[in-house]
């Protein structure tokens, strides 16, 4: 497809993403890492009693105007205590962060793991980045925005 044919589709046929889902072992900590922690907002939470699953949908914004996160626990993993297989596939997500010492300092002093201490990409120097990680290993990037 060229470009012409690109800016000639529709309006209304053009995407927006809208969440992204992480399976976790844990709702109540799942929600209080993401909120109390990364200062996200609990949007909307349901439980699903025909398909055992409970939803918890969080951002930093309305789900009409921002993309979120989506949390999913299945009930049947209440047995399951040692998490879900995160496979190779699945990389992280990443949230912009201003000034990303002192967030990591935060963190590290509430108990959240830094997978990478915070300091420049090795590809580029100038892009700060660390890596922390969720209560069920998740891995999260953050980037310093200005």
């Amino acid at each position: 497809m060229n470009q012409d044919q690109i800016s000639a589709q529709p309006q209304q046929q053009r995407f927006r993403l809208l969440h992204t889902m992480l399976r976790c072992k844990n709702m109540d900590d799942s929600i209080a890492f993401y909120t109390e922690q990364l200062g996200m907002s609990l949007l909307r939470k349901k439980d699903y009693p025909d398909g055992q699953f409970t939803l918890a949908f969080l951002g930093y914004g309305s789900e009409e105007k921002n993309t979120v996160l989506e949390l999913t626990y299945n009930w049947e993993s209440q047995e399951n205590t040692t998490g879900y297989d995160k496979g190779r596939a699945f990389g992280h997500i990443a949230l912009g962060v201003q000034g990303i010492y002192n967030v990591c300092q935060r963190l590290e002093q509430n108990g959240v793991k830094i997978a990478r201490q915070p300091g420049p990409m090795k590809a580029d120097a100038s892009e700060l980045i660390a890596f922390i990680e969720d209560p069920d290993g998740y891995q999260i990037e953050l980037i310093e925005k200005p």
